[in-house]
C-alpha cells in the first residue's frame, strides 16, 4: 500500500450466521485504484467478507472502514450512497425485467440517479450486447450475457468500489475471458475492485494482488506474481503438504495468518 492510506480496510473482522462464526480476524486492504482479488476454497469466507461488506451481515468483532469512515452500524442502502456496490454471486438479475429496467434499478440511489442517463450511456457501449437486447428479458439471456448484466447494474450505482463475487462461475472458457476483459476496462477506469473468485490464475491475471483465505482468516497474501509462483496456494486450496506460506510476501499478518489448514 506504500503508506497510502487504504480506500477499505477490513482490521480484525469476526462475522458468520447465527451462532456460526466463519470469519475469524480477518483483515485485509484495498487501495483506491486497486484491484484485489480474495482466493480460496468453497467455505473459507471469501462471500461472507462481501457480505459484511455490504452489511448484510454485521460483524461480532473488528472494524471495517471505507474512506477512513467505520462502516459498522450504516445501513447497506446508505452504504451505496458512499459507493460500495456488488455484483453477486450466480448473477441475481430480476429475470422477468428487460435489460434496460434492470439497468435502471442499479440506480435506485441519489448517487446514482444523479449519473444515470451518462451511466447507461456508458454501459451501453461497454456492453454492445446489452445495448442490443436492452428490451429482452433478462431472464431469456445466456449466463455470460446475465453476469455482463450484473455487473452493468453493479455500475449504474456508479461505485467507488466494485465488488464482484464468482464472475466466471458457470460460464464456458470464452465467456469468462470475455467477462474478464470487461473487468480490467472497468479497473482501467479507476475504479476499485474487490474480486472473489476461485479461478487463480484468471483473478490474478487482472489483480494487483491478492489474499488467500483459510477458515476465516488470511493464510497468504502478496502481488499477483508471488501468489501466482507460491506453492502455498495449494496448500490452502487442497490442503496438500507444500510447506508454510512464504515469509517474504508482503504484508505479514503474524495475529492473522497461519499454515492453510
Amino acid at each position: 500500500m506504500s503508506g497510502a492510506t487504504p480506500l477499505l480496510s477490513l482490521a480484525g473482522v469476526n462475522a458468520g450466521y447465527g451462532e456460526s462464526q466463519v470469519l475469524d480476524g480477518l483483515s485485509i486492504d484495498v487501495g483506491a485504484g486497486q484491484v484485489v482479488c480474495l482466493l480460496g476454497a468453497n467455505g473459507v469466507g471469501k462471500t461472507t467478507t462481501l457480505m459484511a461488506i455490504t452489511g448484510i451481515v454485521e460483524p461480532s468483532a473488528g472494524d471495517i472502514r471505507f474512506d477512513g469512515q467505520s462502516l459498522l452500524g450504516i445501513a447497506p442502502h446508505r452504504r451505496v450512497e458512499l459507493g460500495i456496490a456488488l455484483a453477486p454471486e450466480g448473477r441475481q438479475v430480476f429475470q422477468h425485467c428487460s435489460v434496460h429496467e434492470n439497468l435502471l434499478l442499479g440506480s435506485f440511489s441519489q448517487r446514482g440517479r444523479k449519473v444515470r442517463t451518462a451511466k447507461l450511456d456508458e454501459i451501453y457501449s461497454m456492453f454492445p450486447r446489452l445495448a442490443e437486447r436492452r428490451m429482452q428479458m433478462a431472464g431469456l439471456m445466456s449466463g455470460g450475457e446475465q453476469q455482463m448484466l450484473a455487473i452493468g447494474r453493479a455500475l449504474m450505482s456508479d461505485p467507488r468500489l466494485l465488488m464482484l463475487d464468482e464472475p466466471s462461475l458457470g460460464l464456458a472458457p470464452k465467456i469468462a475471458l470475455q467477462v474478464y476483459e470487461v473487468i480490467a476496462r472497468i479497473a482501467a477506469s479507476g475504479i476499485s475492485i474487490l474480486l472473489v473468485e476461485q479461478n487463480t490464475q484468471t483473478a490474478l491475471s487482472v489483480a494487483e494482488r491478492g489474499y488467500v483465505l483459510s477458515h476465516g482468516r488470511v493464510a497468504l497474501s502478496g502481488s499477483n506474481t508471488q501468489l501466482l509462483d507460491a506453492a502455498a496456494i495449494r496448500e490452502a486450496f487442497f490442503g496438500a503438504g507444500h510447506g508454510r506460506p512464504d515469509a517474504a510476501l508482503d504484508h505479514p499478518q503474524p495475529n492473522n495468518a497461519g499454515t492453510p489448514q
